[in-house]
Parts: C-alpha cells; structure tokens; sequence
C-alpha cells in the first residue's frame, strides 16, 4: 500500500505544474525581441505569444493585437497550441481520476486495490499531460533558436526565448514529477498474495504426515 504522504506530494506538484501550464499558455511572452547584434532598436520591445503578439515602449505602453487570421498562422504555433491545450484536458481528467484514488479522499474506500489502481491510472495521465507540455514548449523553443542562429534571419527580426517559455518548461516537469509519485501507488502482486495463501503449504504438509 502507498503512502498516503507520497500521493498527496504527487498530486500537490502536479496540481502546480497544471496551473503552470495554463499560465503558460495564456502568456503571450513566448518569444521576445532580441537585442544582440549592432544597430538594434531599442525603443520598443516585442512579444509573440500563442494567441497574440505585443508591442512594449519605451514610454512603458503596451500594445496587443490578436492574431487575424486562424489559417495563416505558422504550423509553429498552431501545433504548440494544440499540445498545450490537450496537456490542460489530460490534466484535468487526471485530476479527478486521481482525488478519486487517493488514500485521502472516501471514494472507493471499501476497495482499497483498486483504489490505488485508480491513483496509478491518474499518474500515468498526469505524465502523458507532462510530457505534452515538454513537446510543444521544446519544438517551439527548438525553432526559436533555430531562426536566431540562421545567418539569413535578419538581425531585426531575431528572437529569445521568453518567460512563457521557462514557466512551461517548469510546469511539465512539475507535472511529470507528481505524476512520477502518484505512480508510487502501484500494489505489487506480491504483496496482495502472500498473506492470503500461507496455510496451503502446510495443510498438505500436515496431510503427508498421516498417510
């Protein structure tokens, strides 16, 4: 039987690292404005997000502008959204998969096996929604230094990694981490049969003693 400790550790590190990815994916500074280089502006600085891109200047004035069109978006940003967003979906199944199959919770109390099958099962969801997240914050940073590093980028229109991207890249190992430890609830065969058979052995023993 797991330890009730290491289930709620697990769930409170995935449960952050769900916010995090939310806050992630809301964020619109996924990418920002580089400045290395001679001849840059410095004036203003940009940001490119998920859902819209952002100019900050100097005068501390923000302006956003959502993205127009849905079908002229770089394949980039259409496939990191799709990953984030089914990262957000898995996590919020396995958040109900795995209060039902904690120790801490009164559901399934009176089936305490299957009750840690279903916290294993939420753990291994949480993982699938982790490494989601890693994908998506991975193939756009890859891109991202990918474009920087090309000599026919032009140095006005280079790009950094952004904070979005540090919180993203933290919330998918949180999450992968909790579910790592919901996972540590899964019962071993061994330990749900040994107790249950103990006399077999020495019924049959007893039996050759008569004969």
């Amino acid at each position: 039987m797991a330890n009730a400790g290491i289930q709620l550790l697990g769930f409170t590190l995935a449960f952050l690292g769900f916010i995090g990815s939310i806050a992630s994916t809301g964020m619109v500074e996924w990418k920002a404005s580089s400045y290395a280089g001679d001849n840059i502006i410095t004036a203003q600085a940009l940001y490119e997000g998920l859902w819209k891109s952002c100019a900050y200047q100097s005068t501390g004035q923000m302006q956003c502008k959502e993205y127009d069109s849905l079908l002229q978006l770089p394949g980039i940003v259409l496939g990191t959204r799709g990953l984030m967003l089914s990262s957000i979906v898995l996590c919020l199944i396995a958040i109900l998969v795995a209060t039902v199959g904690m120790k801490c919770t009164t559901c399934m109390g009176e089936q305490p096996e299957q009750k840690d099958k279903v916290a294993l099962a939420g753990g291994v969801i949480f993982i699938i929604a982790g490494l989601l997240a890693l994908v998506g914050t991975s193939w756009y940073g890859h891109r991202i230094a990918q474009d920087f590093y090309n000599p026919f980028t032009p140095t006005n229109s280079r790009y950094e990694f952004g904070s979005a991207l540090f919180v993203g890249w933290g919330a998918a190992c949180l999450t992968i981490v909790g579910g790592g430890f919901l996972c540590c609830s899964c019962p071993t065969k061994d330990s749900g049969k040994s107790p249950r058979y103990p006399p077999t052995h020495s019924a049959g023993q007893t039996g050759r003693d008569y004969v």
